[in-house]
């Protein structure tokens, strides 16, 4: 059996195994024959099957989602630069989005109005592509990538600034929940959410199966694509523009989530042992969605009845991941 499906078979599994621990565990305590019975019966009347089916569910249901899509727009966004240590939340792409949903929110619920979860989306895409564009830009003037890491990171610090003035300054007491949001949480999740979320990154990531060959042919070089025939200025814009959605999707129901979208692919490429897209594309979906589920497990349950962020969990398990990779490519550099 090739090396990619026994890492497909074991994130698989531990992807179920950490679906019933998140079901099953928490503040209210449910057997996994209970939490099974009532998912097979579809009991929603009684105190835990409310907790399953309204709180618990539509919450594993995001962080598989969405952790899946965080680390598909990482290996993205790694493909798109050419270097392992980009990602939506180091390039400052995440706090575009943050901005933007949060001044949206503000905007709107301070008149009055519902924020509908379109909204949200579509808000968040045009702050990760705002950021995303003043990325660019300096990568015209800054050739070197830890030059231009260095500036994403200063366009998030600007950003995540501008947003925790608006939230501080903000007079509606139905801002307050923003503050939660900012720091990253799937908590509060409906099936509203949960069903736009999910059409959203779906599609993009079948979009992303027919870019495989293409971006296969990008990773041997620009010059090698392009006598494969690939437009490398189309494929460009459409990297950005998938990754984008897919880092949108998720700042905009769960706010900035970090690391994950770094670290994954890292992750994936070394336990499949290859960097075939056809094969990245799957893993890091279902990589993302395996490590943010248990991250999100974590910050729910260690301090219960007390919630962490999940972004601080993702930081903490993550950040030396993202460490050890850069210390092993300088080595490799020296050598």
């Amino acid at each position: 059996m090739k090396r990619y499906r026994v890492t497909f078979l074991a994130a698989g599994a531990g992807l179920i195994a950490l679906f019933i621990w998140n079901l099953c565990t928490g503040t209210v305590q449910i057997s996994a024959g209970e939490a099974f019975d009532i998912l097979l019966h579809g009991i929603k009347d009684s105190t835990q099957g409310h907790v399953i089916w309204d709180i618990r569910l539509p919450r594993i249901l995001a962080a598989i989602v969405l952790g899946g899509a965080l680390a598909v727009s990482g290996f993205l966004l790694q493909t798109f630069f050419g270097n392992p240590i980009a990602g939506p939340y180091i390039l400052g792409i995440s706090s575009g989005a943050k901005l933007t949903v949060a001044l949206t929110m503000i905007f709107v619920i301070s008149r009055g109005f519902q924020v509908s979860s379109l909204l949200m989306v579509v808000s968040a895409f045009v702050g990760s592509m705002i950021a995303m564009g003043f990325v660019l830009l300096v990568s015209i003037r800054v050739r070197k990538m830890s030059l231009l890491v260095v500036c994403g990171i200063m366009i998030g610090y600007i950003c995540s600034a501008i947003t925790d003035f608006c939230i501080t300054f903000a007079e509606d007491s139905n801002i307050v929940n923003l503050h939660n949001w900012a720091l990253g949480s799937f908590s509060g999740m409906s099936w509203d959410n949960v069903a736009v979320f999910t059409v959203i990154v779906l599609a993009a990531v079948v979009f992303c199966f027919f870019l495989s060959k293409p971006i296969g042919a990008l990773q041997l070089g620009e010059n090698y694509a392009r006598n494969m025939g690939v437009n490398i200025r189309l494929l460009r814009v459409l990297l950005i523009v998938l990754s984008s959605v897919l880092s949108a999707c998720v700042t905009a129901f769960a706010g900035p989530i970090s690391f994950v979208g770094i670290a994954v692919p890292h992750l994936v490429k070394m336990s499949s042992g290859t960097a075939k897209p056809l094969v990245l594309i799957p893993g890091c979906f279902l990589g993302g969605a395996l490590i943010t589920l248990f991250c999100d497990g974590i910050a729910r349950c260690a301090f219960a009845p007390t919630e962490v962020s999940v972004s601080s969990v993702t930081a903490l398990l993550l950040a030396p991941v993202v460490i050890i990779m850069m210390v092993r490519k300088q080595e490799g550099v020296r050598e």
